[in-house]
C-alpha cells in the first residue's frame, strides 16, 4: 500500500483548548470502494506516534479489516506528524503554551471529512486501538446516531489517573533532556529518547512477556539490544514536539469533558447507543482489563471481550503475533456480522 495520502484542508478550526487554527490540516487514506448506498464504511482512527502506514497492516483480503468488503478510512490524529502538528504547523505548540489537541476536536474533524468528501451519514465501524479507542469511544458519545458498532481495543473513554503518572513519567524523561528549552528542542534530545523508549517499554508489554524472553523470538539478542533496536529507533523516527503533543492530548482524554455532557462521565457511556466491543488485553498495564471492565458495564450494548495474552498492551495491535490477530479478526468478523 504505497498510495499517497489525502489531504483536507479546515480552515479557521476552532480547537477546544481555545486556539483557532487558521489552515487545519487532517491527512487520511482510504482503503476499498466505497458503496452506492454508503453503508460499509469503517473508521479506523490512529494510535499513540503512529501514522496510517504503521497500522494499515491490518487492512486485507484475510485481515482484521477486510478492503474487497468495506471502504477504510484512516484519518491521522492530529500531532501526529502528518495532520497538524507542532512539526508541520507554527501555530501548534504544546501544553507549555497553552496550546494541546483534544480527542474532541480529532473527531469533529473527522466528521467534517466523512461528510464533505465523502457523504457519508452513518459509519458501520469505528476501530480503534488505544487512543483509536478514546476516538471510537467519543465517537459513540458524540455522534451516536451515526454510528453503528463500536471496537474498542486496549483502550479507555476516559484516561485514568495512574495512566496518567504512566504519561507524565514519558513527558519528564523527554523534556529532562538538556536540549529542552522549557517550551521546545533546540537539538536532538538523545538522552531523552533513550530514558522515554525505556519507560515505554516497561508498560507496553507484560512481567510474562518479558520473563519468557519473547523478544529473542524476533532476532534481537538481548534485552539491551531490544531496547535499542525496536523501542528506542522506533521513536526516533517521530519529532519529539508531536511525541510531547500526543502526550498532552492523551492525559486529557475524557469523553465527557464537552458541552454535551459537562464532565458527567458515566451518563456519556450511557448515552453510547452503538454495538459496542470491549477488548482489553489481560495483561495490558496501560488499560487495564478492570477499568476496561468497569466502562463496558456502563454502555448499555457492550460487550466485554479480553484479549487473552502476555503481550500486554501490544496484543492490540498484532501485527507481529498470530495468535492474538487471529482472536481479533474472529472478534470483529463476528461483530460485523451482527
Amino acid at each position: 500500500m504505497t498510495r499517497s495520502p489525502c489531504y483536507f484542508p479546515l480552515e479557521n478550526f476552532s480547537l477546544q483548548c481555545g486556539a483557532v487554527l487558521p489552515q487545519a490540516q487532517l491527512v487520511y487514506q482510504t482503503y476499498g470502494e466505497l458503496a452506492s448506498d454508503r453503508k460499509n464504511v469503517i473508521l479506523y482512527p490512529t494510535s499513540y506516534g503512529a501514522q496510517h502506514t504503521d497500522i494499515e497492516w491490518l487492512i486485507q483480503p484475510d485481515g482484521v479489516l477486510d478492503p474487497t468488503r468495506w471502504f477504510i478510512i484512516i484519518p491521522n490524529m492530529f500531532g501526529n506528524g502528518l495532520s497538524s502538528s507542532p512539526s508541520n504547523c507554527p501555530e501548534c505548540q504544546l501544553a507549555e503554551q497553552g496550546f494541546w489537541f483534544t480527542q474532541l476536536d480529532n473527531v469533529q474533524a473527522q466528521a467534517r471529512l466523512i461528510t464533505e468528501v465523502f457523504g457519508i451519514e452513518r459509519l458501520a465501524l469505528v476501530y480503534g486501538w488505544s487512543m483509536g479507542a478514546q476516538q471510537a469511544y467519543h465517537w459513540g458519545a458524540l455522534y451516536g446516531d451515526r454510528v453503528e458498532r463500536i471496537a474498542a481495543l486496549c483502550g479507555t473513554a476516559k484516561t485514568t489517573d495512574h495512566n496518567k503518572v504512566f504519561l507524565e513519567s514519558l513527558r519528564a524523561a523527554l523534556t529532562a533532556d538538556p536540549s529542552w528549552t522549557g517550551t521546545r528542542f533546540d537539538g536532538v534530545p538523545d538522552r531523552g529518547f533513550r530514558a522515554f523508549a525505556r519507560i515505554y517499554a516497561s508498560w507496553a508489554a507484560s512481567q510474562a512477556f518479558y520473563r519468557e524472553g519473547m523478544y529473542t523470538r524476533f532476532g534481537y539478542t538481548s534485552l539491551e539490544d531490544y531496547l535499542l533496536r525496536f523501542w528506542e529507533v522506533n521513536y526516533r523516527k517521530r519529532d519529539p514536539h508531536n511525541l510531547l503533543a500526543m502526550i498532552d492530548t492523551w492525559l486529557r482524554c475524557d469523553v465527557s469533558n464537552n458541552l454535551t455532557y459537562n464532565g458527567d462521565y458515566q451518563k456519556a457511556l450511557a448515552s453510547i447507543q452503538a454495538k459496542t466491543l470491549v477488548m482489553p488485553a489481560t495483561t495490558d498495564l496501560y488499560f487495564t482489563p478492570e477499568d476496561c471492565a468497569a466502562e463496558a458495564e456502563a454502555i448499555p450494548d457492550a460487550t466485554y471481550l479480553p484479549i487473552p495474552s502476555i503481550w500486554g498492551h501490544r496484543a492490540g495491535n498484532p501485527y507481529d503475533n498470530p495468535t492474538d490477530q487471529s482472536f481479533i479478526r474472529k472478534a470483529i468478523l463476528d461483530l460485523l456480522s451482527a
